[in-house]
């Protein structure tokens, strides 16, 4: 029979998290995570058989919260699609701080992460599909949204611009999308 387990595989990415957010994407191994959880190394394996695996789980909580954050708009509505996403951006956003986001930047360099990035994208511009001007405005507001997430993982929020430019992003998306 085998020992029950001390310590969760939530509270294993609850500590991870922590370790990303203090001392970025390289301070968290294996041994730093079992250091920090108290346990051993074999004990973090047990949940996460690498670092690779670590990382995936944690980048699929962040993405699972913030697709929870932007709900089930009706696809029919593109714009009111782009207006959640604004808002979970800008929520989830106070959460997650550049070097969480140089993590997932890092997820990236694996083919098969990519590839469910892409399908990740390509599933959100299906919902915002349509030639209307109203649709239109709405991928328009998704880019600049996302170029801002770039933009910030590279600095522009040191004295807090770059929610003032996400509000721009939402202004003119009511103006345009909403004739």
């Amino acid at each position: 029979m085998g020992r029950t387990p001390t310590i969760s595989r939530e509270a294993l990415l609850d500590l991870a998290d922590e370790i990303v957010r203090q001392g970025g994407g390289g301070a968290l191994t294996i041994g730093a995570l079992a250091q920090a959880a108290g346990i051993s190394k074999g004990g973090v394996q047990y949940s996460f058989a690498s670092k690779d695996a670590l990382v995936r789980a944690l980048i699929d909580r962040w993405t699972d919260r913030f697709d929870a954050l932007l709900g089930d708009p009706a696809p029919a509505d593109p714009v009111d699609f782009a207006l959640r996403y604004i808002e979970a951006t800008r929520v989830s956003q106070q959460a997650m701080n550049a070097k969480m986001a140089a993590l997932l930047v890092s997820y990236l360099e694996d083919p098969a992460n990519l590839q469910a990035t892409r399908d990740w994208y390509h599933a959100t511009f299906a919902r915002l599909a349509g030639d209307s001007p109203e649709a239109q405005a709405a991928r328009v507001a998704f880019l600049a949204v996302e170029g801002l997430f770039l933009m910030r993982i590279n600095g522009i929020d040191a004295e807090g611009g770059w929610t003032r430019l996400l509000d721009d992003v939402e202004a003119v998306l009511r103006r345009l999308g909403r004739p």
